[in-house]
């Protein structure tokens, strides 16, 4: 059986709403939706980080997505069997950027199961909007989808984003259960020293987009020996004014101050601290970076590291990597941590 006509619908028709939206916003027509506008600046409210210019980055990358050709074209992908009874899956969702558990709801729902969301603090405004859009244009949505306060239960199966930290208390929770349990992740570059300057800046949404929050966000570069930062801090400057925003600029002016009281070398611009470290989590304003001898060798590491890595970015990109520039434009089937969310909620 193919997935239900009316639901894709009306995915269809949030897509177009986002797109017509953004499409508003950004040429500043007074006829843009107002309600849509409050519920944004709602959000931002809620979450300090959760900026205007970041809420409408989302919902365009969401617009662009939820077209017909590209839900087809995903869907085309798998086998749907008529499912007599739909399970009840519950995803717990994280809140780091905007509307980071939509492709997990999304999932769910063109599967052919109902949805027990469990929203983020930092997120709660923006979902339970879109999902009243959604029912609006397919009101038997509104028996698919439900929204949960407290404790997550009567689930047959449950999808959950945390830290390495609330992955543990998942796995407590949820092991009984089919389960999809996230962790942390972190994205790296690989620079060769041969990148033109458009790329470098390309990087540079890579990096500062969602002030670094997302587990797509380069947080890690990988430069050749005696490589010149200079060329990469040029580039960067496009990105200078991140600094006006008070909560970046109080992490940037902390990660400095301590990483100069322990006499750490640091390269600093005045809004980005670059820092040789082996760690692949870097803070917010803070960019880590190690030196490699050849390429080759690099891979091979990283292939290693394949469970602590969401996106291994580079020019020229191959295969399972990504351009510079777009590790926050994923498309319908970039499934978190490598696992297929569609594959697994259809065979339950």
């Amino acid at each position: 059986m193919a997935p239900d006509r009316n639901t894709i619908a009306a995915f269809v028709k949030l897509g177009k709403y986002l797109t017509d939206f953004c499409d508003k916003c950004y040429s500043n027509d007074p006829e843009v939706d107002q309600n849509l506008k409050e519920i944004i600046a709602q959000a931002g409210h809620h979450n300090g980080w959760f900026t205007e210019d970041n809420i409408l980055f989302s919902l365009k990358q969401w617009g662009d997505l939820l077209t017909e050709q590209n839900i087809t074209a995903w869907l085309s992908n798998y086998s749907f069997n008529k499912q007599i009874n739909p399970k009840t899956v519950g995803i717990v969702m994280a809140g780091n950027i905007p509307l980071v558990g939509f492709h997990d709801f999304l999932c769910v729902l063109l599967s052919g199961n109902k949805v027990l969301v469990k929203l983020s603090s930092n997120d709660k405004v923006l979902l339970p909007y879109l999902c009243k859009y959604l029912m609006e244009q397919e009101p038997s949505l509104a028996e698919k989808i439900e929204f949960v306060e407290g404790k997550l239960e009567n689930f047959d199966a449950v999808i959950a984003t945390g830290s390495n930290n609330t992955s543990r208390y998942f796995e407590y929770y949820f092991g009984n259960k089919p389960n999809i349990i996230r962790k942390n992740r972190n994205s790296v570059a690989v620079l060769t020293g041969n990148e033109s300057e458009e790329e470098l800046k390309a990087l540079g949404e890579d990096i500062f987009r969602y002030y670094g929050l997302g587990c797509r966000n380069v947080s890690k570069i990988y430069v050749p020996k005696n490589y010149n930062f200079d060329s990469l801090f040029h580039a960067l400057f496009h990105y200078k004014d991140i600094i006006h925003q008070h909560k970046y600029a109080n992490n940037y002016d902390y990660n400095k101050a301590v990483y100069l009281m322990s006499q750490f070398k640091i390269l600093d611009n005045g809004f980005l601290v670059l820092k040789e470290d082996d760690s692949l989590t870097s803070p917010i304003s803070a960019l880590f970076y190690s030196f490699y001898d050849d390429e080759s060798s690099l891979r091979e590491k990283l292939q290693e590291m394949e469970g602590q890595i969401q996106c291994v970015v580079s020019s020229k990109a191959k295969e399972n990597e990504v351009n510079f520039g777009d590790t926050q434009k994923p498309s319908l089937n970039d499934y978190a941590d490598g696992i297929d969310t569609m594959e697994f909620l259809l065979k339950l």
